[in-house]
């Protein structure tokens, strides 16, 4: 396959931004897929080229396959990176890519049909021998009954098509079922254009961990794992890497987890196989596999010395990984906090409006992957994420520390940021510890407005 000359960027805000950094890198040119309320952002300014999409709404504009298909076929394109969320895990992108003669940076649509397809990711967990939480299909209120019956309460109810706690909600007993499941296909069929939902029990203490895979059809490599259990509403809050705590034998077998899973569906691309870890019993179970780039990658890229966008890439252009499992090397600790616009004070709602300030500092281990400029506009359609900050350092503490005195003297200023709620996480002498569950900021929230012990 010849190499990537151009690409068009199917996404927004932070994860465009970061694509057109690697592809620069790389002599690559990149056309930018814009919204209209996007065409004065910051990646529209860096990439090589914008064109527009069509109108604010996701559905009007990041969401329409053949639009995306067009507009890159218009523009010279011979590859569609689709970042993540929105149309990253499409097999009908990938597919339409494929017929049109695109090379799609990402999986195969036989990959996305394996492991995008949720219901049919767990089915494929079960032949590879890989430890499942009990679950079931919900195709209708009668079969959710069912389901819930056999796997009793609490209980999740996931979106089949996607990830990012969209479609996603914890239902604690039979009469809450019925709303909690309308509730759950509307918002998977408004983020993903696909309502079909699945349950599975809720595991009362567990821990969400990760592990990276790479893979170019015939080796399989992981590049660790990350912890990902800081969050709100099933949405991540915080990363780092390695998840700490863990013993050997369990992380050890979280990599033969994942690598088998990739290798029994024939997966080639960039991954990430998901499990929970029943701290209870110190046992795992597969969740899902995200078939894409995720958007903690920078906390596996700062452990690892790796370009995960760039493996990507070159995995797309039919290289074969000139990697060894021995090559990859994990090197100090590293953290990401996902700053969002939205008001904490107000159950988190979301902060649209301009930026009248964005500074971040240039700090010794410190990354900052994001898309604010001063006088930018945070539309209101989207995601409320900004920007992530990535702290690494030789250690755990060490990479709190600079995390700590980043968000201190980071300016942020016209729309409320999460900042603060960040800067008490990382002062929290729990936190400091290591190892807490997906519990831990529902307990934080009440201490810190002071309703708790």
């Amino acid at each position: 396959m010849a190499p990537i000359r151009r690409i068009f960027i199917a996404n927004r805000g932070e994860i465009a931004v970061r694509i057109i950094r690697t592809a620069r890198a790389l002599g690559i040119e990149t056309v930018l897929g814009v919204s209209k309320a996007d065409r004065d952002s910051l990646g529209a300014k860096l990439a090589t080229r914008a064109v527009c999409l069509g109108p604010g709404p996701s559905r009007d504009s990041y969401l329409r396959v053949d639009t995306v298909v067009q507009a890159a076929l218009g523009t010279g394109c011979d590859a569609v990176h689709p970042g993540y969320g929105f149309l990253s895990e499409n097999r009908d992108l990938a597919l339409a890519c494929e017929k049109a003669g695109i090379v799609f940076i990402g999986p195969s649509p036989a990959n996305l049909e394996a492991a995008g397809d949720k219901l049919t990711a767990r089915g494929h967990a079960l032949d590879a021998g890989v430890p499942l939480v009990p679950g079931g299909n919900a195709a209708s209120l009668a079969e959710a009954a069912e389901v819930a019956a056999r796997i009793g309460y609490p209980l999740l109810i996931k979106a089949v098509a996607g990830g990012g706690g969209k479609g996603m909600k914890r239902v604690d007993s039979a009469d809450a079922l019925a709303t909690q499941l309308d509730m759950a296909m509307s918002e998977a069929a408004a983020a993903f254009g696909d309502d079909r939902v699945y349950l599975e029990r809720f595991i009362t203490s567990g821990r969400h961990v990760e592990v990276q895979i790479l893979s170019d059809g015939k080796t399989v490599l992981h590049a660790g794992e990350r912890d990902c259990s800081v969050q709100r509403r099933y949405q991540k809050l915080v990363e780092e890497a390695p998840a700490p705590g863990l013993s050997p034998a369990l992380r050890a077998g979280l990599y033969e987890a994942a690598t088998t899973y990739a290798r029994h569906i024939g997966f080639r691309s960039l991954g990430t196989v998901e499990f929970m870890v029943d701290v209870e019993r110190a046992a795992f179970y597969f969740l899902e596999m995200n078939a894409r780039i995720q958007v903690e990658h920078p906390v596996t890229e700062a452990i690892t010395g790796l370009d995960l966008i760039a493996w990507q890439i070159a995995i797309a252009e039919g290289r074969p990984l000139d990697l060894r499992q021995d090559d990859i090397a994990l090197t100090g600790h590293a953290i990401e906090c996902r700053l969002n616009a939205e008001d904490i004070a107000h159950d988190f709602r979301p902060s649209p409006g301009r930026v009248t300030l964005a500074w971040f500092p240039a700090l010794p281990g410190l990354r900052v992957d994001s898309h604010m400029e001063s006088g930018a506009m945070i539309p209101p359609h989207y995601d409320s994420m900004i920007a992530k900050l990535i702290a690494h350092g030789p250690n755990r503490t060490a990479a709190i520390a600079t995390m700590q005195q980043a968000l201190v003297v980071l300016r942020l200023e016209g729309i409320a940021t999460n900042t603060a709620l960040h800067g008490a996480i990382m002062a929290d002498p729990a936190f400091a510890a290591g190892g807490v569950d997906t519990n831990y900021l529902a307990g934080l929230l009440p201490r810190l407005a002071g309703d708790g012990p």
